[in-house]
C-alpha cells in the first residue's frame, strides 16, 4: 500500500509539473498555491515564472503578481491548519517541539513572516509558515509579510528570467549555496539594522 501511494503520488507531481506550464498565469498561480500548501513542487514555480517570462518579457508583473497571489493562497491554507492545531501540530509535521523558534516569532512577527518568505530556494519555507500558525502570528502581520517576501522574490525571479533567460534558470538551479548565503546575509542585515536603532535609541534617552 505505502509502494503505491508513493507511485501515485510521483505520478501526480510528474503530471502537474507538465500540465501547469499550459496554463500560463494561471499555472503560476496554480502551481505556487500547491506546492506552498499539500503538495512540495521544488522550483517548479520559479522555473516556470522565469521561462514565461524569459518568452514574455511584457508579461513580466504579471506573472509574478500570480505566482505571489498563488503562494499567499497556499501559505494561508497552511497556516489557519497550523493555528487551529496549535504546538501538536508543530511537533507533528516537523518531528520536534518547538523552541527557539517560538521566541524569535514573538519577539520579530513581521521579520520572522518577511525573511523566510524571500529567501530563494532551498532555504526551506513551508515550516516558518507553520510556526507562524502555531505561535500566533497576527493575521494581518502574516499577509503582509508574506505577500511582500513573496512578492519580492517572484518579481526578482521574473526580470532575471526576462533579462537572461535561460542562464537564470541554470543559476537558479546550480548556484545553492549562494541562495543560503543571500538568505543568511539578509537575516545577519537585519539583525545589525535592529541593534542599531536600539542603541540610538539608548543615546537619544540618555541624552534626555
Amino acid at each position: 500500500m505505502e509502494l503505491e501511494g508513493a507511485v501515485e503520488w510521483t505520478q501526480l507531481r510528474s503530471w502537474l509539473k507538465l500540465t501547469l506550464p499550459a496554463l500560463g498565469g494561471v499555472g503560476l498561480l496554480f502551481s505556487a498555491f500547491i506546492d506552498s500548501s499539500f503538495v512540495p513542487l521544488p522550483l517548479v514555480t520559479d522555473l516556470l515564472l522565469m521561462d514565461l517570462s524569459s518568452r514574455h518579457p511584457m508579461r513580466m508583473p504579471y506573472y509574478a503578481s500570480m505566482a505571489a497571489l498563488g503562494s499567499l493562497a497556499g501559505c494561508i491554507w497552511i497556516y489557519w491548519l497550523a493555528r487551529k492545531g496549535g504546538q501538536a501540530y508543530y511537533r507533528k509535521s516537523q518531528g520536534h517541539p518547538p523552541g527557539r523558534i517560538r521566541t524569535l516569532i514573538q519577539m520579530y512577527p513581521m521579520a520572522s513572516v518577511f525573511l523566510p518568505a524571500v529567501a530563494p530556494f532551498p532555504v526551506p519555507f513551508k515550516p516558518f509558515v507553520i510556526a507562524q500558525g502555531v505561535f500566533q502570528v497576527p493575521f494581518v502581520t502574516f499577509v503582509v509579510g508574506t505577500l511582500l517576501g513573496r512578492g519580492s522574490l517572484f518579481f526578482i525571479e521574473a526580470f532575471l528570467g526576462a533579462r537572461y533567460g535561460a542562464a537564470a534558470k541554470q543559476f537558479l538551479v546550480d548556484q545553492k549555496w549562494a541562495s543560503i548565503a543571500l538568505a543568511l546575509g539578509l537575516v545577519l542585515v537585519f539583525f545589525l539594522a535592529r541593534r542599531m536603532l536600539t542603541l540610538r535609541r539608548t543615546e537619544y534617552s540618555q541624552a534626555d
